[in-house]
């Protein structure tokens, strides 16, 4: 989907707001990238993690609420998603606590996973909750894999504040 963006330019040039937008659609690349531009000094590590879970909390409460009023009628035509969708469900259905935590760190349920969510009888406050907790965990653990990436690749690299794009 966003395999022609620069995101180096997009955090260069409007850092939080690149990390908030990119967060609310998709988000693991410019968070990434955004814990590296931590290291280096262009952002700060914990703005970049507030933002992004904002931003994934966000994302995933209208999708809930897509899933909650249009779900009936929109799952069904998104027939490139089905596999996703069964699964998404089998996992609510099952262990729904865990599959409101987890369906942001599994590939290919980020987008259909809270519309599924929502469709299904889980309340809005169960959901808001555990949705915070794990924006929250997920924006940590990315933005600071980034942010040790960024480590890695300078003491591998040396110093990459050289190379960096001013803001």
């Amino acid at each position: 989907m966003f395999e022609h963006i620069d995101f180096n330019y997009l955090l260069a040039t409007y850092g939080y707001l690149a990390i908030f937008i990119g967060c609310l659609l998709e988000g693991e690349t410019i968070l990434i990238l955004g814990g590296m531009a931590a290291h280096q000094h262009v952002l700060k590590l914990l703005p970049v993690i507030m933002y992004a879970s904002l931003a994934g909390m966000l994302g995933d409460q209208l999708l809930f609420w897509t899933g909650r009023y249009f779900g009936a009628r929109l799952l069904p035509k998104l027939h490139k998603h089905q596999a996703a969708i069964e699964r998404v469900t089998q996992l609510i259905n099952k262990y729904p606590t865990a599959s409101i935590f987890s369906v942001r760190f599994l590939y290919g349920m980020r987008l259909v996973g809270p519309m599924v969510i929502g469709a299904s009888q889980v309340s809005p406050v169960k959901f808001t909750c555990i949705n915070l907790v794990g924006a929250a965990v997920w924006a940590t653990l990315f933005a600071s894999g980034g942010y040790w990436a960024g480590e890695f690749l300078e003491g591998l690299l040396g110093d990459l504040k050289p190379y960096r794009l001013p803001i």
